[in-house]
């Protein structure tokens, strides 16, 4: 790894420490579910909602592949 990716990360873990201080609820929601919810079959959706009224939705059904890059990155503390 050279200083640029090294930079980066630690860019990226600043960024990430701050969203998790102005979004304190959701990273104990995604604690939650990665803990109870990380079975093959689980369906995930997403909902988006614009302040000018457009909503995009879209869902996934997890697969054994998933949960394995899911519990990799959780491992990295990503």
């Amino acid at each position: 790894m050279n200083l640029n990716s090294i930079a980066l990360l630690q860019q990226l873990k600043a960024q990430l420490e701050k969203f998790k201080a102005r979004h304190p609820k959701f990273p104990l929601f995604l604690d939650a579910v990665s803990e109870h919810a990380l079975t093959e079959g689980t369906v995930v959706e997403i909902a988006v909602s614009t302040p000018d009224g457009q909503n995009y939705t879209s869902n996934l059904r997890l697969m054994a592949e998933d949960i394995e890059l899911i519990r990799s990155l959780k491992d990295m503390n990503v």
